[in-house]
């Protein structure tokens, strides 16, 4: 089949559906009718959708995690609502699900219950099937999202769906070029294309999930445009196949004005590109991701890189905060620590979320450099598509004009060179084939000089080596000699 960004027909899903689920026999247990009929009897408060687009005070709160066995998963999750105080629960799907690997997970879940040892770092989704998701739901009083990495999650989201989860995370370029290195992203993109229209046909039913592409890709110096461009490309996407509710999300860079004009610009560059495609009637809300990258050893250092996120988050008016704990450069994280995060994160959430950040200059001219940056990238891969935005994605992929830094996948680029300026905001060494201007190409050239010269250093990839670990370090540039 070739790829395009049209609306798959009915007869084109049902076709794939048929091989989708039967990859494993939990597939079997998949009921379309069964599943729209349990979505309609939960009440609102349990539908991620209608749960964002009532939080108004402050950004919704959300922790990551996933045990093996279900006990576990359902423990964690009511402690973390109860708790924790967390407004929206996750699912944390582990590995060898990603991989489809059910047959060796279930090999694993039977030492799980013999040694009482937890082998895997997530909650085997497909294994457990629908019966196991709808327990969760049926007990859980908060609405729950899963978020997974899989390299074909059809499967894992028909379960999911049925079973009562109302939001997927991930998507055919966000969950696929920073974390594998050969998987086809024009593969990658049909199997989520597979996904959304599946979620179109809960919303024809009058059942909406929500979508979250993985905005914070390698969670490494990810400047604000190409996150972007990434974010908007898959929302667009699923919207097209009938989704109407998407979360675009940003991960922290540090710099309170970047990151703030990031999230900021978020919302009016997603529904721009909507009208430009005559999408209408979509729910666009936003997710910030707290620090990504590395995390000192040492806890207390740890709460204030959270509670530093909590406030960005606070002053950006983002939708939610997907929240990060103190123990986070170390093992699976113990349910007290992942709630230590979440009252940290809470505690500053509150006490900020009756102040705001005044706009001024220097906040409008981050926000119409992230919006020119991300708008240069989007309109070339919609030229190059001949106006279909998924053709363009591959060929863009193919030709630099979408490069991931730091990504693993040969079909990335990897030309870009990302590096901090004097006050930490997340600029180009090297934008690689980046479609920018001259105007923009001067800025960044001027702000990495600038640095230099004051650190008495020429602009090197030494630069670059030095800021991906400054954060663990203590430091949000990274210094020579440190």
């Amino acid at each position: 089949m070739e790829l395009s960004q049209q609306k798959w027909s009915k007869e084109m899903f049902l076709k794939q559906r048929e091989n989708t689920l039967s990859q494993w026999v939990t597939g079997k247990e998949v009921c379309f009718e069964e599943g729209v009929r349990f979505h309609a009897k939960l009440p609102e408060t349990k539908n991620v959708a209608y749960v964002l687009g009532q939080a108004h005070n402050r950004p919704l709160i959300q922790p990551r995690g996933g045990r093996a066995l279900i006990e576990q998963q359902l423990a964690l999750m009511k402690y973390l609502s109860k708790e924790g105080d967390a407004d929206l629960l996750t699912i944390t799907i582990d590995s060898l699900t990603r991989e489809q690997k059910y047959a060796a997970i279930q090999q694993e879940l039977d030492k799980c219950r013999l040694t009482g040892k937890d082998s895997l770092n997530g909650w085997p989704i497909v294994n457990y099937g629908v019966d196991g998701c709808r327990r969760l739901a049926n007990v859980l009083t908060k609405p729950i999202q899963v978020r997974h990495a899989a390299v074909d999650g059809r499967l894992l989201s028909e379960i999911a769906v049925a079973g009562g989860i109302s939001s997927l995370e991930g998507g055919g370029i966000s969950a696929n070029i920073p974390y594998l290195r050969d998987y086809d992203p024009e593969q990658s993109l049909e199997h989520w294309q597979y996904v959304d229209r599946l979620l179109g046909e809960y919303q024809e039913e009058g059942i909406c999930i929500n979508r979250e592409p993985f905005g914070a890709l390698t969670g490494t110096l990810v400047p604000p445009c190409i996150s972007h461009a990434v974010g908007i490309i898959e929302a667009v996407l699923a919207a097209l196949q009938g989704v109407t509710s998407v979360t675009v999300s940003y991960g922290q860079c540090g710099n309170l004005i970047q990151d703030v004009a990031a999230i900021q610009t978020l919302p009016l560059l997603v529904n721009k590109y909507l009208s430009r495609f005559d999408l209408s009637g979509v729910q666009v809300t936003t997710a910030f991701h707290q620090w990504m990258g590395g995390f000192p050893n040492d806890a207390n250092r740890a709460y204030g890189i959270i509670g530093w996120a909590a406030a960005t988050a606070a002053f950006s008016s983002a939708s939610k905060v997907l929240v990060k704990n103190p123990h986070e450069a170390l093992n699976q994280p113990s349910e007290e620590t992942i709630r230590a995060g979440l009252e940290t994160t809470l505690q500053v959430l509150n006490m900020v979320s009756q102040q705001t950040l005044p706009q001024n200059t220097v906040l409008e001219q981050e926000k119409q450099l992230i919006i020119m940056e991300t708008e240069a990238i989007l309109d070339s891969v919609i030229e190059l598509g001949g106006g279909d935005i998924a053709k363009g994605s591959i060929e863009a992929l193919k030709t630099g004009i979408i490069d991931v830094p730091f990504a693993p996948s040969r079909y990335n680029a990897g030309k870009v060179l990302p590096a901090r300026d004097l006050t930490g905001a997340v600029r180009f060494l090297d934008w690689g084939r980046l479609p920018f201007n001259k105007d923009i190409e001067e800025f960044h050239k001027e702000k990495i000089n600038e640095r230099g010269q004051a650190e008495h250093q020429k602009p090197s990839f030494q630069m670059v080596i030095n800021d991906i670990s400054a954060i663990s370090k203590g430091m949000l540039l990274g210094k020579a000699g440190h």
